[in-house]
């Protein structure tokens, strides 16, 4: 038996496995019935579980009416499936069943193609398992330094043939990351001894030389230069080989956002210096992407944004991204804010994981307490450490000029204001394990910030600490559960001589839904501000009804504190609601409805209306 691509074989006994090989196949005039049901018969030990997966594995089952109405197509379905039987049944180890498809009551494979009949009304695919196999001799060689067999191939364990042929490919992929690029399987000898119901195993592996890594041609046309391509993918030229770094490479060339596709090939014969060559095809992205999007709510009102985005834009793989935004517009209780912000990012500048970044912005909030009119400079880096975790380091440099409403009108009928100028280092880590970031249905995320600043007036420190958490669990095809966590603490300042967007508020459709828009802040005793501390828990149950349409359930909680710690120094309060999702290929529309479930920062119902989910 060959489990795995090589010159040796072996012919199987007492195995029923039909070979198919179809002509012309005569198909039927008129209407015919379609069979309605596939009835699956397994007996023998493990027959409960084994049954869904033979189930799953038909093809007979992806039948469309149509062709169920077809007794040639069913016939020629039927003899492919077959094979596929059989291969459930090797994979469970057992390689002396015998597999029956029955049309109508006769064998498929006893049916002549040019005889097929008009058509099907019955399936029946019966399996009698017979004994199962169980692990006898069993020899691999030579395995790579510190290498070792899995313990699936220990003598008396089950014979499952997918488990053999993954501790087969295991030993290669040991060689490989030994840097025996070329490794393979010299011969293989897999027999199943029927008399004592033992599979067999014996196999050679040539491991061929310790190859570094050689020079790395790029094969395509592309808008990007040949030695940033190179520079992006990182590939160690003459370091010892591993098959990670080949992987790592083609990540980077797809996240740097240039590249459509990204296919790294290694020769097919190593150099005569010990050394392999692995060449690099990419097909460019179109270099220009212009996006927008919107929401809206009760107490937000309209929020709009876009941005344009152009990719490739000095020849080297860079990305400048402009982007605006326009929050609370059209708001009956609240001003209308505006941000606008150029970004520039430049993949490989310190080594192939890190990218160096610029951004300057603009914006203009106007809040019931405060008005901030501020322009930002930026610039840091940011690197990958893993497929999963990323983090940036940067420095930034802020003037604004601040209205402090919260501090009433002087005798003029004017409300003081302020300047200041901030240099901060902002610093965020992200830890991203979920399985969808648009539509999560399991996994974890992380994000957190910390960013300690100078107030250059009068030489303040202080620092700003967020937590970002959320989980993700499903329930089969049924249901998701989400739920998460936001902290925050301001460090080192008072709240009224603090930049006003370091400071925290509750409610509204980021942290507390059903209470109105940043409705929760702090007492300070004269004056009430954002809080120094803050917290928000929500959590969501996401259920499937039909098709492309879901429905949610959800309540949140939100916290503000006077104080840089969770505790006596603030208020919570806290809503809930219900929501419609219609799943699009751009994310979920999002339609909740929520109220205040406790505090008193407001009352009523509140709407809100988006694309993607609420986190």
């Amino acid at each position: 038996m060959s489990l795995l691509p090589t010159s040796a074989s072996l012919a199987f006994r007492r195995i029923v496995t039909p070979l198919c090989t179809v002509g012309f196949l005569l198909s039927s005039v008129g209407t015919a019935d379609a069979y309605d049901t596939l009835s699956v018969d397994i007996t023998g030990p493990f027959a409960e579980p084994l049954t869904p997966i033979l189930q799953n594995a038909l093809l007979l089952n992806d039948l469309d009416e149509e062709a169920r109405a077809d007794g040639a197509q069913v016939l020629a379905t039927a003899r492919a499936d077959y094979a596929r039987a059989v291969e459930v049944m090797f994979a469970a180890g057992f390689y002396g069943a015998t597999v029956s498809i029955t049309l109508d009551g006769a064998e498929a494979a006893r049916i002549a193609p040019l005889s097929a009949p008009r058509s099907v009304e019955t399936v029946t695919v019966t399996v009698d398992l017979g004994r199962r196999f169980r692990m006898g001799q069993v020899s691999i060689a030579p395995l790579a330094p510190g290498d070792s067999l899995p313990e699936t191939l220990d003598r008396g364990e089950p014979a499952q043939a997918d488990l053999v042929r993954d501790a087969i490919l295991g030993r290669i992929t040991a060689w490989r990351e030994a840097s025996h690029a070329k490794a393979r399987i010299a011969d293989q000898r897999i027999t199943a001894r029927h008399g004592g119901d033992r599979l067999d195993v014996a196999v050679r592996i040539d491991p061929g030389p310790a190859l570094r890594f050689g020079s790395v041609p790029v094969q395509s046309e592309s808008a990007v230069r040949a030695p940033r391509i190179r520079q992006i993918a990182g590939i160690p030229q003459g370091a010892p080989y591993h098959p990670d770094d080949v992987e790592k490479a083609a990540a980077r060339l797809r996240s740097a956002g240039a590249f459509r596709s990204v296919t790294l090939t290694e020769a097919e014969t190593p150099n005569p210096d010990g050394t392999l060559d692995v060449a690099i095809e990419v097909v460019d992205r179109a270099p220009r992407r212009i996006g927008a999007g919107a929401e809206v709510s009760t107490q937000e009102a309209v929020a709009l944004s876009g941005f344009w985005l152009h990719r490739n834009i000095l020849g080297g793989g860079e990305r400048l991204r402009a982007e605006a935004s326009a929050a609370q517009l059209g708001g009956t209780t609240v001003a209308a804010d505006y941000a606008l912000s150029l970004r520039f990012e430049k993949p490989a500048v310190y080594g192939p994981d890190t990218a160096f970044f610029a951004e300057a912005s603009v914006n203009y909030e106007d809040e019931e307490d405060f008005l901030d009119q501020n322009v930002e400079l930026s610039f840091g880096a940011s690197r990958t450490f893993s497929d999963t975790l990323n983090g940036s380091l940067g420095v930034a440099i802020r003037r604004a000029d601040i209205v402090e409403r919260f501090r009433g009108r002087d005798a003029n009928g004017n409300f003081p204001s302020r300047q200041f100028t901030l240099i901060g280092l902002p610093t965020t880590l992200t830890w991203d394990l979920r399985d969808d970031a648009q539509n999560a249905t399991g996994g974890t995320y992380l994000a957190l910030g910390a960013e300690p600043f100078v107030l250059t007036q009068d030489t303040e420190q202080g620092g700003l600490i967020t937590v970002d958490a959320r989980a993700y669990r499903s329930l089969g095809d049924s249901a998701v559960l989400a739920g998460r966590v936001q902290l925050g603490s301001l460090l080192g300042v008072d709240a009224d001589t603090a930049p006003p967007d370091f400071l925290f508020y509750s409610g509204g459709g980021g942290t507390v839904r059903g209470q109105p828009y940043e409705s929760l802040d702090a007492d300070y005793g004269t004056e009430r501000l954002g809080g120094r501390s803050f917290a928000a828990l929500s959590a969501e149950a996401r259920i499937a009804l039909r098709g492309a349409l879901g429905a949610v359930v959800f309540a949140d909680a939100g916290f503000v504190g006077s104080e840089t710690t969770i505790g006596d120094s603030g208020d919570w309060h806290a809503g809930a609601g219900v929501g419609i999702r219609y799943n699009t290929p751009i994310g979920p529309l999002r339609f909740d409805v929520a109220a205040p479930v406790s505090g008193d920062t407001g009352d009523g119902v509140q709407l809100y209306i988006g694309i993607g989910q609420a986190f």
